[in-house]
């Protein structure tokens, strides 16, 4: 079947981050070369929306500010209270008149989930001609997750808060990742009608399942294969594991390509690094952002590169360089600096070893 484009998906991003205790806005922390907020909206692009949208709302002006300087392209939408995720995609529907197609609804601080999922998602909400569909993940430990519920057939059922769960559905270990896929003009009339009758008194889109499901519309759910994908970021530990998991990705897709990493348990690569078939990454080595090494080339042990083009055949040891330029079979190191703007010519050696000065050919070495 042919897939529609989704019309739109909303990304939550209006928290306080309290637990991450900083003087930056939580989405704005960075992991591997961009900003959570960056990852997540890297990955709602993949389905290609009509229209991306983010909800703002704790230090909102930040937010925009990086938004319109990283991603113009997307609509803030401010929310002025913080009233509940049914809340939130309430007040975009009131703000943007989304009224028709298929809305994805996402989080800024879910930084690993891929956007194949997120396609896969809306091409299984639009087979099933669903009302809306519920992403799901099993975890070896769903406390604190609402439990996804099925029916004897294993069809969706409901989805129960772990603090109204009974003891048998608590050992449910099939969880509710939050991310769904809504058909525009059931979330729009649904969202409106969601109760507060909860502990903090706010409006949260499980409930528009809870509508959906007892109006009789079809509720459709899809299970992830990897159940990392929905961990969010609340405080610097989650921060950390979400960089780990990021870069021990990032660093899997490069050995795949034919990339040889000697040492992955200590070696960094940001997302916008880019590695030619048979270069070699020795332990040590952080990579950051718009790094280039060329065939060939061997970085580390022990290195530091950001911004900076290494050519083929070079070699970088034990040194850091900053937006520099490596010619190709050129030598640099051990414990070289290469300032911005330093370019080491083909063939040319750039060492910091007091006893050999850098050549002619190594201009600020």
């Amino acid at each position: 079947m042919s897939v529609s484009r989704p019309a739109a998906v909303i990304i939550l991003a209006a928290g306080e981050g309290t637990r991450m205790k900083s003087g930056t806005p939580k989405v704005l922390h960075e992991i591997c070369g961009s900003t959570l907020l960056g990852h997540v909206l890297a990955t709602a692009r993949e389905p290609d929306p009509v229209r991306l949208i983010v909800v703002v709302g704790h230090r909102r002006q930040e937010v925009t500010e990086w938004l319109a300087q990283h991603a113009p392209d997307v609509q803030p939408v401010v929310q002025e209270r913080q009233g509940g995720t049914g809340h939130a995609v309430r007040t975009v529907i009131e703000e943007t008149g989304l009224d028709h197609g298929t809305v994805l609804v996402t989080y800024a601080d879910a930084p690993l989930m891929r956007g194949s999922t997120l396609t896969a998602l809306v091409r299984e909400h639009q087979a099933q001609e669903a009302a809306a569909t519920v992403l799901t993940a099993r975890v070896p430990d769903p406390a604190g997750y609402g439990r996804i519920i099925r029916d004897q057939s294993g069809a969706f059922l409901e989805i129960v808060e772990q603090v109204d769960a009974t003891p048998e559905q608590r050992a449910v270990d099939e969880i509710n990742s939050g991310v769904y896929a809504f058909e525009a003009h059931l979330l729009g009339d649904a969202v409106k009608r969601v109760p507060t009758d909860n502990a903090k008194g706010e409006e949260y889109l499980t409930d528009v399942i809870a509508i959906l499901r007892a109006e009789g519309h079809h509720v459709a759910s899809v299970t992830l294969e990897d159940a990392e994908e929905v961990l969010g970021v609340n405080d610097r530990a989650q921060l950390a594991r979400a960089r780990q998991i990021l870069n021990a990705r990032l660093l899997g897709d490069w050995m795949r390509a034919g990339v040889t990493i000697v040492d992955p348990a200590t070696t960094w690569i940001d997302t916008g690094v880019r590695l030619d078939r048979d270069a070699e990454i020795g332990p040590g080595t952080q990579l950051e952002g718009s790094t280039t090494v060329a065939a060939g080339a061997r970085v580390g042990p022990g290195s530091l590169l950001r911004d900076t083009t290494v050519g083929e055949g070079a070699t970088v040891t034990q040194s850091v360089c900053q937006q520099a330029e490596i010619g190709a079979g050129a030598v640099v190191g051990p414990f070289a600096h290469l300032p911005p703007g330093t370019s080491v010519a083909p063939g040319e050696r750039a060492s910091g070893r007091p006893e050999a000065a850098p050549s002619e050919g190594a201009q600020n070495a």
